[in-house]
């Protein structure tokens, strides 16, 4: 049960974090590991921002060598190795392929210095020649000229929205207080210091003070605008960069794998691969200059730069735009170095510690406990409890059980466990025989959604489609064409009245054809480079 707000202004707090994607949640994870009372405090949704609308890589970085950032690299192939190792089922290894072309000795020595490189720092050799008609097989009507086969590597593929939540689950298990819908609308400062917040929840016009005797801020590419609440005249330091994905099925485009493809035209890489039955086409990397109150939203420019890679090597499919499913954007917040073309901006992180607030910029997915513990360490003088603090501290307080579920495959189980851990036990008994069926064109099943609807605090039908399950991305229109089962699993734990469910569905309706359905075409060509770069209107949706 949510606590008041008016009970929370009582209470003392160590840490409050302003930030309910990755980075807070491992933030509020590792304070509460060491028995700081920690409350965590997310505008809108849990993971609402890039935190699940990433491509869905835990990853090394591969790339990041070429640009000299072997910090980065370091960290994320060490992180990478731990998630997949912590948590089976929601993090799992698996293959991609690099292409190798006839006549591009350097690029392929390139390619397997870096690759060589990566298992160095792995510890592990993981990467292996693949022959050209292996490739063929795992991609049927690839086309490329001079291919001559492929390097295969493997990095963690994870739902991103799950594994924050996981994350925030664990830090609630510690005693933790973690709030969704509950807006920071000012910091509070005494002597020059923040020392505390004052918030609202949605559909409330009431505010509370609450405080507490550290404040960190962990709002991803919106972490400029609480640091100028402290100075109005700071410098902005992130660099807001949007990437955006095509989400396809797999029927028609049969990829079996994940292959790593330059662009036709500006040879930036990208990749297609495999996702909860689905198959995804990323990722853009342009600066993003929507309104940032609102969701990202691909543009047409995007979509015909990421539909170019797909009809130039699988023209035989005849991909058109109506073929794409769903599409969703992310914005990451890169720490802004001036660098002309996006991609060549630094994916390392950076904590800032300004008048007794600290912020974090920056940072991937996959180093998420390695940022927070780093953010950490600025205050153990403060914190006696954090002078132990373990940057290889296990995610979870105790390993997942191996469950054997009789209704469920090998596969199945672990991807269930993973995602949900010692609730599934309790889930299967709240499940009816129907209800341990898949949705169809999906990984999902339908119990996950009575699960999720009556335990994970989900406030609207948005939470439930697009992050605690991915229902909204995979399936056609959303999902509607299942809204009546939803709702016959779903209103009466959500303790909607009909009138509340046919607002929530028009909500989301319109949510969803503005954020992640396929806007139509436009003739400006996408290009990262300086002359060329997109300029979006500050007021564009």
């Amino acid at each position: 049960m949510r606590e008041s707000l008016s009970s929370l202004a009582q209470q003392p707090w160590d840490i409050i974090v302003i930030g309910g994607g990755i980075t807070g949640a491992a933030v509020l994870r590792e304070a509460a590991r060491y028995g700081l009372k920690c409350l965590l405090l997310e505008q809108r949704d849990f993971a609402w921002g890039a935190s699940s609308r990433s491509g869905k890589w835990v990853h090394g970085g591969l790339r990041y060598i070429k640009e000299g950032q072997l910090n980065v690299t370091w960290h994320s192939v060490h992180e990478r190795e731990k998630l997949c190792r912590e948590l089976p089922g929601l993090i799992n290894m698996k293959s991609m392929h690099w292409p190798l072309f006839k006549g591009q000795i350097k690029n392929e020595l390139m390619i397997r210095a870096g690759l060589f490189l990566y298992d160095a720092m792995a510890g592990k050799r993981w990467r292996q020649r693949v022959k050209k008609e292996q490739l063929l097989a795992d991609f049927p009507g690839l086309q490329a000229p001079g291919l001559k086969g492929a390097v295969c590597f493997y990095e963690g593929q994870t739902d991103d929205a799950r594994l924050t939540l996981r994350i925030i689950q664990e830090a609630q298990k510690e005693g933790a207080t973690a709030l969704n819908y509950t807006q920071v609308t000012q910091l509070i400062k005494e002597n020059n210091s923040v020392c505390g917040v004052t918030v609202q929840q949605e559909g409330s016009s009431e505010t509370f003070n609450i405080r507490a005797h550290q404040v960190i801020a962990a709002t991803g590419a919106w972490a400029d605008d609480l640091r100028q609440q402290i100075h109005s005249d700071t410098t902005q330091k992130l660099r807001p960069l949007r990437g955006s994905h095509l989400v396809f099925d797999q029927h028609r485009l049969p990829v079996k794998s994940t292959l790593i493809l330059e662009h036709p035209q500006d040879k930036r890489p990208g990749f297609i691969t495999q996702f909860q039955g689905r198959v995804i086409v990323g990722n853009t990397d342009i600066d993003h200059r929507q309104n940032m109150q609102r969701d990202a939203s691909v543009t047409g420019q995007e979509v015909d730069y990421l539909l170019q890679t797909v009809q130039h090597y699988f023209p035989q499919y005849g991909i058109q735009r109506q073929d794409i499913l769903a599409t969703f954007s992310g914005v990451r917040p890169v720490v802004d170095s001036g660098a002309d073309d996006p991609s060549k901006e630094s994916r390392d992180h950076i904590v800032w510690y300004e008048d007794g607030l600290i912020t974090i910029g920056g940072g991937k997915l996959t180093t998420f406990q390695h940022i927070a513990v780093d953010a950490l360490k600025r205050i153990q003088r403060r914190f006696p409890q954090l002078r132990e603090l373990d940057t290889g501290a296990p995610l979870l307080a105790s390993p997942d059980h191996p469950y054997t579920l009789a209704d469920f495959s090998v596969g199945q189980t672990e991807r269930l466990s993973g995602r949900y851990g010692g609730a599934l036990p309790h889930m299967i008994q709240l499940a009816g025989e129907d209800d341990l069926s898949l949705i169809p064109g999906t990984d999902t099943h339908w119990f996950e959604l009575i699960w999720c609807a009556r335990y994970e605090d989900v406030r609207h039908l948005d939470d439930l489609l697009l992050r605690r399950t991915r229902i909204g991305l995979l399936l056609k229109n959303g999902g509607a064409d299942y809204f009546p089962r939803i709702r016959a699993l779903v209103q009466t734990s959500l303790g909607w009245n009909n009138q509340q469910w046919q607002q929530e569905i028009s909500r989301y309706q319109q949510l969803w054809k503005m954020h992640y359905s396929v806007p139509d075409s436009e003739v400006v060509q996408l290009n990262s480079a300086p002359e060329k770069r997109l300029r979006e209107n500050q007021n564009d949706i």
